[in-house]
């Protein structure tokens, strides 16, 4: 009884071990960091030119993007980012407290310019776009852009590296607040999970013969 209650106890201790492993594993895998790298109020007007927009840098986690749009001579914005390789852009969240008019709008573009004329009648050239309207909760709006619509072509879940360029518009009377999280996660290595959890599951044999004997 005594020997069984001594092999319970080395169980314990051992699960306690693998879980342990296995949290520093997802945890390696986790967004990296939470940034704000670009605030109009403190970094300069972003850029109301789409074939020479802002170029913003960004990194792994989350990053943080606010300005203001509305009538008057720059109520679009133009900026574009870089995804490097080894990361995957997930999640476009319009963060609460975002402003808009009657009409606001967000366009997506692959590659390092808007090359779509502010007239143009459709969507055809962006990989997606939205309408978005003032909330206040957070909200991912990549899934909703995604979708092909009046002429944009729609694109896969999560994006992969290369360069991404956004078109922002309000021309409602009056100014409005916007804030973005452009959210970026390591692609995984697949091969080192798996390795460190066939790992764990190989003590399972090992436990049960000695808690057999």
């Amino acid at each position: 009884m005594r020997r069984s209650s001594d092999y319970r106890g080395l169980v314990m201790k051992l699960f306690s071990k693998c879980v342990l492993v296995i949290a520093l594993v997802v945890a390696m895998f986790s967004v990296g960091h939470a940034d704000t790298i670009y605030t109009e109020s403190v970094n300069g007007e972003l850029s109301n030119d789409g074939l020479i927009p802002t170029t913003i840098t960004v990194g792994a986690g989350s990053n943080f993007i606010s300005g203001t749009t509305g009538a008057g001579p720059n109520f679009r914005d133009y900026f574009t980012i870089s995804v490097t390789s080894g990361l995957r852009f997930v999640s476009l969240i319009e963060l609460g407290g975002t402003q808009a008019g009657n009409l606001g709008f967000l366009g997506l573009q692959s590659g390092p310019q808007v090359t779509l004329p502010t007239n143009t009648p459709n969507a055809a050239g962006l990989l997606g776009w939205v309408h978005y309207a003032p909330t206040s909760s957070d909200i991912d709006v990549l899934p909703a852009m995604a979708i092909p619509a009046n002429g944009s072509s729609g694109f896969t879940l999560p994006l992969g590296p290369g360069n991404y360029s956004f078109w922002l518009q309000d021309s409602s009377p009056g100014t409005f607040d916007y804030s973005f999280n452009i959210v970026l996660a390591p692609v995984p290595e697949v091969s080192t999970a798996a390795l460190t959890i066939v790992g764990v599951l190989a003590l399972v044999p090992i436990l049960r013969r000695r808690l057999q004997s």
